[in-house]
């Protein structure tokens, strides 16, 4: 089961920090899609927000329609609000506009998903998706998560992120697995090696066995913003010879052109 990351991720609050507007928040990423629906006792466990607080925070979200509360499961789903905050979101993401034609006229021509994610928390959330004309086995959709120290997409955005700026993350994986943790910092370890040699960092059914995939981070903003790209597949068809000559070569080309674009249109 997975929790939210209130305690961690909020270690410096300062006394600008509104906690209850950050307890509402968090409640809301517990939700995985607009379908999935979850009761005041669930939310309670995955935030460690006691009770009386998420009751509190789960009507005022629903009055605001953020949430829909289902009286026939006694649950609650995401609202409308969420979705419209979505939108807009996406709507002043110029990357991924910009990125759009290029990532499906690779997805097309590998019969891959190419995705373009950022991080939230310990997990990476894809902003776009393209999908290959073929009987692909991997489908997720913008919104998805994929957790960022296993998918190649993480990993890539650790590999570009500064060093300095990486433990905040580091603290989020960790907790999140915490009897892993030497193992999975080894696994970056070579992952940074790899971005090192290659420009892009690669899983072979990690985060899912059947499932691999190469990353390659944009770096924008004078290093102030990360963004990634990934190219996933079936792991049979996508080992890692195939990644290192082909796919990795061809995702670093297309967030070449973006970059290009991105930075002359001071998106």
């Amino acid at each position: 089961m997975r929790k939210t990351q209130l305690k961690t991720g909020t270690k410096a609050k300062g006394h600008n920090f509104v906690t209850a507007l950050a307890r509402g928040l968090e409640l809301l990423r517990c939700f995985g899609d607009a379908s999935e629906y979850l009761g005041n006792a669930e939310l309670a466990l995955r935030t460690d927000i006691p009770r009386p607080t998420v009751s509190r925070l789960t009507a005022t979200l629903t009055q605001l329609g953020y949430l829909i509360y289902m009286p026939q499961l006694e649950k609650y789903r995401l609202g409308p609000r969420v979705l419209d905050l979505g939108y807009r979101y996406l709507a002043s993401e110029g990357v991924g506009s910009i990125a759009r034609p290029f990532m499906q006229e690779l997805a097309d021509a590998t019969d891959c998903m190419i995705a373009l994610g950022v991080p939230e928390g310990s997990q990476i959330t894809y902003t776009q998706t393209c999908q290959g004309p073929g009987p692909l086995i991997l489908r997720l959709q913008v919104g998805s998560r994929v957790p960022m120290a296993h998918s190649a997409m993480g990993r890539s955005f650790l590999a570009a992120t500064p060093p300095a700026q990486r433990k905040p993350y580091y603290e989020l994986i960790e907790a999140d697995n915490p009897s892993d943790w030497p193992a999975i910092r080894e696994s970056l370890e070579q992952a940074y090696a790899d971005y090192a040699q290659y420009g892009f960092c690669m899983t072979v059914g990690e985060w899912s066995r059947d499932i691999s995939g190469v990353g390659v981070p944009l770096v924008l903003e004078n290093g102030q913003r990360v963004v990634s790209f990934n190219c996933g597949g079936a792991a049979l068809r996508l080992t890692r010879e195939v990644m290192v000559e082909n796919l990795g070569p061809r995702l670093k080309a297309v967030v070449d052109q973006v970059r290009e674009l991105v930075v002359g249109g001071g998106a």
